[in-house]
């Protein structure tokens, strides 16, 4: 099914990564600005990243697992506490943009703008220079690859593109871009929020955590690639961080699974290609520099 699996470090059979996307109350005010005091509600849920947090630091203390956690930089400013606690753990901490900022509707200027000024906050707070980067809402722009290689990061982790990890070509250089899919993000199995016109039927733990495991053994089978994607404030709540649990123990017992952060990830992947022991995939960003011709739209 999968053509060209990588070599996983001791014979693993698939890679595990389960990463959370710390956005806390960003979306908000980049979509609401001057209404946010008055959406207290929807500010309070998505701040459950404070009670969130911890109990996921937790967890992965119990389960063993060092992880990777996107954060976009003015809730890493506006919480420094919970980046603390992130780090003293061991767990890597990625680009995640400043404010949540949709790339790919921003002009080029301003996508740089937002890019550095998130890169120096995250310097600042934690001392180095983050080695990945996630786009807010997967929205990777026709500027994004060239900016990360500009900018000398070792991966992305946007990309719906593959089943397993693959290098990207842009101008000036490439890194190695770690997929995952909508299937594995928990904001279609949970997210109901009438702010941001989300109004989905909100599925129970075991819903959800069926969808996960479906990809999960089809990595196992076949040698792939299983990235979680989800939220602290949707996924944090009890029960559905007990689904997770759950499923992550199944997983260990199958035995077999390598659990990793994403750079080290991308870090495996360079080093097999570099020795020869794999030929990844690759693929050259953006696909088009512009939209197609009217003539390629018969008009009547």
């Amino acid at each position: 099914m999968i053509e060209n699996p990588v070599p996983w470090p001791n014979g693993a059979r698939c890679a595990v990564a389960l990463t959370f996307d710390i956005d806390s109350e960003s979306p908000l005010h980049l979509e609401h600005r001057n209404r946010v005091p008055d959406l207290v509600a929807t500010t309070s849920w998505m701040r459950y990243d404070e009670i969130a947090v911890p109990r996921i630091l937790r967890l992965y203390r119990d389960l063993g697992l060092k992880q990777t956690f996107f954060y976009p930089a003015w809730c890493m400013k506006t919480y420094p506490h919970l980046v603390e606690q992130i780090l003293a753990d061991g767990h890597e901490i990625g680009h995640h943009g400043y404010i949540h900022e949709n790339y790919n509707q921003l002009p080029r200027e301003e996508q740089e703008a937002f890019f550095v000024r998130a890169l120096e906050t995250m310097v600042s707070i934690t001392g180095q220079k983050p080695r990945g980067f996630r786009a807010p809402i997967y929205n990777f722009s026709r500027y994004t690859a060239e900016m990360l290689v500009r900018h000398g990061f070792e991966y992305d982790a946007s990309l719906m593109t593959d089943d397993v990890p693959h290098l990207v070509d842009a101008a000036g250089g490439s890194f190695v871009e770690i997929p995952s899919h909508w299937s594995l993000d928990d904001w279609p199995q949970y997210v109901h929020a009438t702010d941001f016109g989300y109004q989905m039927t909100i599925r129970s733990p075991d819903e959800a955590c069926a969808v996960y495991m479906a990809d999960f053994e089809a990595a196992y089978r076949y040698g792939g690639l299983w990235v979680g994607v989800w939220h602290p404030w949707v996924s944090g709540r009890p029960a559905r961080l007990d689904g997770i649990a759950r499923m992550v123990e199944t997983m260990q017992a199958r035995g077999n699974v390598w659990f990793a952060r994403l750079d080290e990830i991308a870090a495996h992947v360079r080093k097999v290609t570099e020795e020869g022991s794999y030929q990844p995939r690759r693929i050259r960003l953006p696909y088009y520099e512009e939209g197609l011709p009217e003539s390629e739209f018969p008009r009547l």
